[in-house]
């Protein structure tokens, strides 16, 4: 009989156009060989060129879905990603708080193409209510200048967040810094020690979705039983190599190739 493999749930909006949010979840998550699930918070209509409009499920469906799930599967990690407002953040707070496996939030705020994801008093609820129950936290440069209110202008910047983000109750924090100039550092804290995860820069404008895959990513890796630190590394190598075969889709940004790794040239 088939073994079941490790079961990850993701709690985010979904992207109609498929680059981002649940379709990138449960593709990153299908990709690194672990049973991908979803709770649906927000409705996204987006393409290449932006975010037309978002949608927020009401926080009793999204409660429904959390309690559908976790009622009657165990989950070995959980990714959160775009939450859209303050009801559903406590809503999806209050229903992680019993849930043993470790959690990744990615606190989405903004779209690849500058869009707002969120209603007001989100980014409170986020911090006061979701990221103490946070093993992982990953904000971009734009996200960690919400959430600390400070400006990040480099790598000391990145560390002082990565502190202060700390402060707020993660285990881990991971401060991205593909915004800054040159090859990306990307830093990971503790709490105490800092782990440095310096990068190539890569020529590509197809970068959607890269948050939410990295993310994905990290819960995938931590679900198959890797420590913090290696979960991270072994997930950026995949986004790397995600981002190197993006493609182009539509007339704007195109997303990152969740399956590079197994996608084989078309033949003619």
């Amino acid at each position: 009989m088939p073994l079941t493999p490790p079961c990850v749930l993701a709690i985010a909006g979904s992207d109609s156009a498929g680059g981002a949010g649940i379709q990138a979840d449960l593709k990153t998550m299908l990709a690194l060989g672990v049973h991908g699930m979803s709770v649906v918070c927000a409705v996204t209509a987006q393409n290449s060129v932006g975010v037309q409009g978002y949608w927020e499920v009401p926080p009793d469906a999204v409660r429904a879905q959390l309690a559908s799930v976790l009622g009657d599967i165990p989950v070995q990690a959980v990714k959160t990603g775009m939450l859209a407002s303050a009801a559903i953040v406590e809503t999806v707070s209050s229903m992680l708080a019993g849930v043993p496996a470790p959690v990744v939030v990615d606190p989405v705020a903004v779209s690849k193409h500058g869009d707002s994801l969120l209603s007001a008093g989100t980014l409170d609820a986020v911090k006061e209510q979701l990221l103490p129950l946070a093993t992982v936290l990953t904000p971009n440069l734009l996200e960690a200048e919400l959430l600390t209110g400070s400006p990040i202008t480099d790598e000391a910047g990145m560390r002082r967040a990565a502190e202060a983000l700390s402060s707020l109750g993660p285990r881990w924090v991971l401060v991205k810094g593909g915004h800054l100039p040159g090859n990306p550092v990307d830093l990971l804290f503790d709490g105490s020690d800092v782990v440095r995860f310096p990068g190539q820069r890569i020529a590509s404008r197809h970068t959607h979705g890269t948050g939410c895959t990295l993310a994905s990513a990290i819960a995938s890796f931590l679900a198959l039983g890797t420590p913090v630190p290696t979960a991270v590394q072994a997930a950026k190598d995949y986004v790397t190599g995600a981002i190197g075969a993006g493609f182009p889709l539509g007339a704007g940004i195109g997303p990152v190739d969740h399956a590079w790794r197994i996608r084989q040239p078309v033949s003619g």
